[in-house]
This record gives structure tokens, C-alpha cells and sequence, in this order.
């Protein structure tokens, strides 16, 4: 007679593993803004062409999990890397809604 265990990804009661939950790997990206152009104007883009995006100089960066705005920040310079400041976090709820 063998004997029967839960998956690694449940526990007992049917709840989620938090540890498991812990060791998934996600993609956080910061987004500076976006522009939408032309294919016959993204061609003639040159070393030195400026796009011009969407957000305004100063206004707050998002950051990204898996293509969805999280937070929002400003960026600071860490050991000669850049880095983000979180100003504000999306509620969950809100990020729900997105999704």
C-alpha cells in the first residue's frame, strides 16, 4: 500500500505553499514612457534620433512585475548602478483590476 502526500505546491488544507509562492522568478522592468511611431519612421531612425514618449520630464517612472505597474518611483544612482526609489505602491486591488 503506498502512501499518499500533498504536491509541493499545496499544503494540506488545499492553501498555497508559501515557499513555493517565494522561489518563483519574475521580470521587473522599469518603464521611463512609451511612443507610438510609424514603421517608415522607426527605419529612419539614426544614432542621435530622439523619440519623444509619453511621459513628462520629472514625472514618476513605473515599475513593472511580469508587465504589470506595481509601483512607481524615481530613479537613483546605487554603487554606480541605477536603481528606483518606490514613491508610491498600486494597491492590490487595483493591480487586480489589470490584470
Amino acid at each position: 500500500m503506498s502512501e499518499t502526500t500533498s504536491p509541493p505546491t499545496a499544503a494540506g488544507d488545499g492553501q498555497i505553499n508559501p515557499e513555493v509562492l517565494q522561489n518563483i522568478q519574475v521580470t521587473i522592468s522599469v518603464e521611463v514612457g512609451r511612443a507610438m511611431i510609424k514603421i517608415r519612421d522607426l527605419m529612419r531612425l539614426t544614432q542621435g534620433s530622439v523619440v519623444e514618449l509619453d511621459h513628462i520630464a520629472g514625472e514618476p517612472l513605473d515599475l513593472l512585475v511580469n508587465k504589470t505597474v506595481v509601483a512607481q518611483g524615481e530613479v537613483v544612482l546605487v554603487n554606480d548602478r541605477y536603481g528606483i526609489r518606490l514613491t508610491r505602491v498600486v494597491p492590490a486591488s487595483e493591480r487586480m483590476k489589470n490584470l
